[in-house]
């Protein structure tokens, strides 16, 4: 059983024992929290929202806040001596997931 949920902007596969990251969430290592946008379910036969289906929620437990490996954009110019070097780390969340209910 899996679902396709709708977290930061992104629509993420979640499956019950799995691990998914996504865009930051607000809260602590070992709190629990609810996704209840759910898109798509997959039991005996598939369950589609639309676009949400109601009553559908996936429980899922925060297991690390972190940041992902840096990215370095560079803006050049040519003939003109600009170079800039700037990096960004995007903050994540990753999330193990519980259970799927309808």
């Amino acid at each position: 059983m899996y679902a396709i949920i709708l977290t930061g902007g992104k629509q993420v596969k979640a499956e019950v024992g799995k691990t998914i990251y996504c865009e930051k969430i607000n809260g602590n290592v070992g709190d629990s929290i609810v996704f209840d946008k759910v898109l798509f379910v997959e039991n005996d036969k598939p369950i589609f929202g639309k676009p949400f289906i109601d009553g559908a929620k996936v429980n899922a437990n925060i297991v690390k806040q972190s940041r992902s490996s840096k990215i370095r954009v560079l803006r050049y110019k040519a003939k003109s001596n600009v170079r800039v070097l700037k990096g960004h780390r995007q903050p994540f969340t990753a999330v193990s997931i519980e259970s799927i209910s309808l």
